[in-house]
C-alpha cells in the first residue's frame, strides 16, 4: 500500500554552542522556516538543500530533498513532482510568515556523489539540476551555490543576513549521513504524492 509523501516541520531544536544561539538540524525530508536569528543546520550527500530568505525581512527558510528513482535524461518527470513538493511547501511557509515574493533570493548545496548506491543513478546531479531549474522558472535568483562533486557537506545557514558557511566532509567517520539518506530514498519509492501544492503569489 502507497503512503503519501510529505515534507516534515523539522523539530530538533537546541542551541549551538560554536555561534551562541538557538539552532534547528534539518534531516532528509525535513524544512525549517523562520523570522528569529538563528542558524539553520543540515549535512547533504547526495540530497539538496535550498536556502531562501526574504531580503529585506530575514525571514528564511532551509529545506532538505532528494528526487526519487527517475529519468536522468529528464528533469521533467513524475519524480520531479517530489522536489518541486519540498520547495513549494518552503516557499509558501516563508509567504506564510510574512516574507514577500519579490523579496527573495536562494543558495543552494549539495548533490555529491558520495554514496555508490545511489551514483549509477546519478541522483546527485538530478537534484541540483532541478533545484536550479525550478527557481528559474519561479524567477528567484540564486546568489550563491555550491553542488555536485563527490564529499559531503555541512551547511549553516542564518537566515537574518543571508550568510551561510559550508564545511567540506573529506572524511564521514560514521555512517549515519549514509543510513539516514538511503533510509529515505527507500520511503520515497514506496511514497506517492498527494495532490499538488499550489504556490501563493
Amino acid at each position: 500500500m502507497d503512503h503519501a509523501y510529505e515534507e516534515y516541520l523539522a523539530n530538533n531544536l537546541y542551541v549551538d554552542r560554536s555561534f551562541h544561539c538557538h539552532a534547528a538540524k534539518i534531516l532528509p525530508g525535513e524544512y525549517y522556516v523562520t523570522p528569529k536569528d538563528m542558524v539553520l543546520v543540515t549535512v547533504l550527500g547526495s540530497c539538496v538543500a535550498a536556502c531562501v530568505r526574504d531580503t529585506k525581512s530575514g525571514i528564511g527558510g532551509m529545506n532538505h530533498f532528494m528526487l526519487p528513482e527517475g529519468s536522468s535524461k529528464n528533469v521533467v518527470t513524475s519524480s520531479a513532482r517530489y522536489g518541486a513538493y519540498a520547495m513549494e511547501v518552503l516557499i509558501n511557509h516563508l509567504l506564510k510568515l510574512g516574507a514577500k515574493r519579490n523579496h527573495l533570493e536562494a543558495k543552494v548545496f549539495g548533490g555529491g556523489a558520495v554514496m555508490s548506491s545511489l551514483s549509477s543513478s546519478n541522483v546527485g546531479a538530478r537534484n541540483a539540476e532541478f533545484v536550479l531549474s525550478f527557481l528559474r522558472t519561479e524567477n528567484i535568483p540564486v546568489v550563491a551555490k555550491d553542488l555536485l562533486d563527490s564529499y559531503p557537506r555541512k551547511v549553516y545557514f542564518f537566515p537574518q543576513t543571508g550568510r551561510v558557511l559550508v564545511k567540506k566532509l573529506h572524511r564521514v567517520h560514521n555512517n549515519t549521513l549514509f543510513n539516514r539518506e538511503q533510509a529515505y530514498q527507500r520511503r520515497l519509492a514506496s511514497a506517492k504524492v498527494e495532490g499538488d501544492v499550489e504556490l501563493f503569489i
